[in-house]
């Protein structure tokens, strides 16, 4: 795996942007989301993505300039019909709004139909709690995910990021109510590594340890019975205030030529902030079970994975390193 400095990422995956026809500030926000993902370990939501969005954006099902089209239903609820934009210009313009009113009415929501992928939802959490405000993201994909006891795909991954603000580090939560994101079984099948067992089925149903067999088939939720029913859960709730789509009619994360017509949904709370650090502190101090060497607090891992890439570089699968060497060239980017 060729290991590559991030400056040298962010300045080559924004030239390809910028190719396709992605403003400046639009490239360098979608650019610094999958590099975020990358630095933090989670090559799922990273660079792996980037030619999906330059064909994307050439089949004319995601418009590289709009932030979308904003409507107060309520005071606190704020309607966006994202346009076709990209997920992460979208989101950036709904936050700047909510995020703003909050601070007058306490809560505040943005329900986004009609936008393109989100991406890592813990870079949004992470930046609204550093900021001071509390926040809960929910988003759904195409499905992925078979209902325990069931064999075929009906629900979305449908994930959950929560970012709370401490007098430290921010906490940042990030999952999917699957087992394991789509994104990671391209991963491991760019990669050509195994799947753990119990992770997914394939295209007839059954048990599969073959990331390609997977991708055609069905992953299972986290928990069981438990995740089954927050990922249904979460979905209904962000399908129904979007007014986007829901399960097996979601289209659009996974391709490079259907609109993407999955829901987003951010609620953003302002007020006093409760001292937390030092609970998170006990938590830390916990001793170990047996097979632990320390708790560590979600996130955690991710933080310390971000400053060991950043000093010694971002190592990506071969695959990944040269279809972007592909996309580079056909930019004209030479590297300066």
């Amino acid at each position: 795996m060729p290991v590559v400095a991030d400056t040298d990422l962010r300045r080559m995956a924004a030239r390809i942007l910028e190719h396709a026809g992605v403003p400046e500030a639009h490239a360098r926000l979608q650019t610094d989301l999958l590099l975020e993902a990358e630095l933090r370990g989670v090559p799922s939501h990273g660079l792996l993505r980037l030619r999906r969005i330059v064909e994307r954006i050439a089949n004319g099902v995601a418009d590289p300039v709009t932030t979308g089209r904003h409507h107060w239903r309520k005071d606190a609820f704020l309607e966006v019909d994202g346009l076709t934009g990209l997920g992460p210009v979208v989101a950036d313009a709904a936050l700047d709004r909510i995020t703003t009113r909050a601070r007058d009415t306490g809560v505040a929501v943005a329900a986004i139909a009609n936008s393109n992928h989100l991406g890592m939802l813990a870079y949004y959490a992470d930046r609204v709690a550093r900021a001071g405000q509390t926040v809960l993201v929910l988003s759904t994909s195409e499905a992925l995910v078979h209902p325990w006891g069931g064999r075929r795909a009906m629900l979305g991954t449908n994930p959950i990021a929560i970012g709370v603000p401490t007098e430290g580090e921010p906490f940042v939560m990030d999952t999917a109510t699957s087992i394991v994101s789509m994104g990671e079984v391209h991963d491991h099948a760019n990669r050509g590594a195994p799947l753990p067992e119990g992770w997914a089925l394939d295209a007839a149903g059954k048990p599969t340890t073959d990331a390609k067999a997977a991708r055609s088939g069905a992953l299972a939720p986290f928990g069981g019975a438990k995740g089954y029913a927050l990922g249904l859960a979460f979905g209904l709730l962000t399908s129904s205030l979007a007014g986007a789509a829901l399960g097996r009619d979601v289209r659009g994360t996974l391709d490079s030529d259907a609109i993407c017509n999955k829901g987003d949904l951010f609620i953003v709370m302002d007020g006093p902030n409760a001292m937390l650090a030092d609970y998170l502190v006990q938590l830390r101090e916990t001793q170990p079970a047996e097979g632990f060497d320390r708790v560590l607090i979600p996130g955690e891992r991710g933080r310390q994975c971000r400053a060991k890439r950043l000093q010694d570089g971002v190592p990506l699968a071969d695959a990944v390193w040269a279809d972007m060497q592909q996309l580079a060239s056909a930019a004209g980017f030479k590297g300066d």
